[in-house]
């Protein structure tokens, strides 16, 4: 079957949900997949900053194979070794000391806000408040999207879930002058990935780690796709020199899989037995993965692959920016890039990115976004960029 026919079934069986690009992915290999129709194409959408070593990556293959000839599944009921050793690895190698596992990014949000929320009514006199930025996003479950700060996603849902306060991202007295004896917790993330790639000043995330520390506040960084290398450091707080008390994971950490995190410091983790639970979460198919990943990871110079495809890529980017009067900016921090436009072009720029064989993805009209695997070369990235002018051309 070809693409269209594929796509013919998804119109007549699947909920209309998503707005899809026309591009069935039938395999994948490192950073190139190859649709229905035999199309190849280099893909720096990385399945939304998840397939952060690649498609196929043996690694993975071979974790997947040999934990699936093991065990599956048992539930939360019992012990398992996998979910033992990828906790220990995530402590062991970040500023938290206990870990829950979930199954998503917004699972791992949902957590952390019933921490929080537990956090305020035993420490700060039933406060239950949780400060977020607008233009954030936490996910789509009911509390995650009253989290979000983006109207469009909520406009749909309401009433929200009450007790978020929503304020300007980057600015430290706006957060200030929010807090009330309400406030349990202050919610951020290091870079807005799908605010499209807004990237904070150097003493944003500093300031506030001070103000909740005089406060008695608890600051969560959602890391769901900056966390597991994609900044260029195992975990992207470590990019702005502080700790924070909550961290949230997902995205990159399953390596393909689904899987979702909640860390936190010791003296704040609130929940106890009964607070909290997932039937599938952290079971050791996923768990063994995400280890096998993560371990990976650390120890074979992916990390600084990311710094130095930081910088190539963004000059690469630049130039670009320095031909076309259109593209208003080039951002970015390690494989979390993008370009913004003065017009709004991405639904065009996506359809020509598809048909010159390069697959992109459009958090806004105005701005396109890569988020290619970690361990791209200069040659992936020639190439991507290759393709992209032959498309600006056209434009």
């Amino acid at each position: 079957m070809n693409n269209s026919e594929w796509i013919a079934i998804e119109n007549k069986y699947y909920a209309q949900t998503v707005r899809r690009q026309p591009v069935v992915i039938e395999k994948g290999l490192g950073a190139r997949v190859w649709d229905a129709d035999g199309k190849e194409y280099l893909d720096f959408v990385a399945g939304w900053a998840v397939d952060n070593l690649g498609h196929s990556n043996p690694v993975i293959s071979q974790a997947i194979r040999d934990q699936a000839d093991t065990l599956l599944q048992t539930s939360n009921q019992f012990y398992t070794i996998p979910q033992l050793k990828l906790a220990e690895l995530l402590i062991e190698n970040s500023a938290l000391d206990k870990v829950f596992f979930g199954n998503s990014g917004a699972e791992a949000n949902e957590g952390a806000i019933k921490l929080a929320r537990r956090y305020g009514m035993l420490n700060r006199d039933g406060a239950y408040e949780i400060i977020t930025a607008l233009n954030s996003f936490h996910g789509r479950t009911l509390g995650t999207v009253a989290a979000t700060g983006q109207p469009h996603y909520q406009a749909n849902f309401a009433p929200l879930l009450p007790g978020f306060v929503h304020v300007d991202y980057n600015d430290v007295d706006a957060i200030i002058n929010a807090t009330t004896d309400k406030t349990a917790a202050i919610m951020l993330e290091p870079v807005q990935g799908e605010g499209g790639v807004i990237i904070p000043s150097d003493d944003y995330l500093p300031r506030v780690r001070e103000w909740c520390d005089k406060n008695n506040i608890l600051l969560i960084l959602d890391e769901v796709q900056t966390g597991i290398g994609r900044l260029g450091s195992l975990f992207g707080y470590q990019e702005y020199g502080i700790e924070p008390d909550v961290m949230t994971l997902a995205k990159g950490l399953g390596f393909g899989l689904p899987i979702g995190a909640f860390l936190s410091k010791e003296y704040c983790m609130a929940l106890v037995p009964g607070d909290h639970g997932s039937t599938f979460g952290g079971n050791a198919l996923t768990t063994a993965v995400a280890f096998a990943g993560t371990d990976h990871l650390i120890n074979s110079g992916v990390l600084q692959n990311v710094k130095e495809m930081e910088i190539y890529f963004m000059n690469a980017l630049s130039q670009l920016k320095e031909k076309y009067g259109f593209i208003n900016e080039i951002r970015g921090k390690g494989l979390l890039i993008a370009m913004e436009f003065d017009q709004d072009i991405s639904p065009q720029v996506l359809t020509e990115c598809n048909a010159a064989g390069l697959l992109l993805n459009a958090p806004r009209p105005n701005a396109i976004r890569f988020m290619p695997p970690l361990n791209i070369t200069s040659a992936d990235v020639d190439e991507c960029v290759e393709k992209l002018e032959s498309v600006l051309n056209k434009i």
